[in-house]
């Protein structure tokens, strides 16, 4: 199993993200668990590099307070929670970088920036249609999925989305643009929820052992300034 350079790192939610989060790291890494029966506390905190959180909405105003008391950098996968209009400014007041992202999936990050290229390309097609089809597990209540919604905006071009459910199937999606003479298709199957897992760690170590400016960002801007970085 890979060491992820020897951070120390807190957990906080041990859902189904969470716990993956937790079988990835050495046992030697991990500050915590922490949840709702064992809240984190600035004390504890300060053991760690930076924390990994992945809590629900209602539980993001009380840890936003003590991550930052803490001082250390975090990454979320927080949904459905509107964060505060001032939270970046606060993040730089206090010297600190944090991020947040729907979909931690490194290869969803890839796809994401071939679909832009996909939509910017398409105008040199004749008349070319797109369609949209994701396939989740049966207990996913809604559809179409958040991502597949994400896949049209990072097209940047109106498309038909279906949906499916069935099984335990952790997240399908796929395109393809269509004309009268030619087909293209691109496909991303999510085989094992550890990818979220990894790609949370992955994002803690750019913003432990880089040098990136204090504030909120996402996932895909630290991404793609990386990516840029290795041109």
């Amino acid at each position: 199993m890979k060491k992820y350079l020897a951070m120390n790192i807190a957990v906080i939610g041990t859902g189904k993200t969470g716990g993956k989060v937790l079988e990835v790291l050495d046992d030697d890494q991990i500050i915590g668990p922490f949840d709702s029966s064992n809240k984190p506390t600035v004390e504890a905190l300060a053991k760690a590099d930076a924390a990994i959180l992945f809590v629900p909405g209602a539980a993001a105003d009380e840890l936003i307070n003590t991550l930052m008391e803490a001082g250390i950098p975090a990454a979320w996968g927080t949904t459905g929670y509107e964060w505060p209009d001032d939270l970046d400014e606060q993040l730089k007041k206090k010297d600190l970088t944090w991020l947040q992202a729907s979909n931690f999936s490194l290869g969803m990050n890839i796809v994401r920036r071939c679909l832009g290229v996909i939509g910017q390309s398409s105008s040199v097609l004749d008349n070319p249609s797109f369609h949209i089809h994701e396939i989740h597990h049966t207990d996913k209540q809604d559809a179409p999925s958040g991502t597949a919604i994400s896949w049209e905006q990072w097209l940047g071009e109106e498309a038909q989305i279906t949906s499916e459910r069935k099984g335990d199937i952790k997240g399908i999606h796929q395109l393809n643009v269509q004309t009268e003479t030619e087909s293209i298709e691109l496909k991303h199957q999510a085989h094992d929820r550890k990818i979220f897992a990894q790609g949370a760690i992955w994002a803690t170590e750019q913003l432990v052992n880089r040098d990136i400016a204090p504030g909120f960002y996402s996932l895909s801007t630290i991404f793609d300034n990386i990516m840029q970085q290795q041109l």
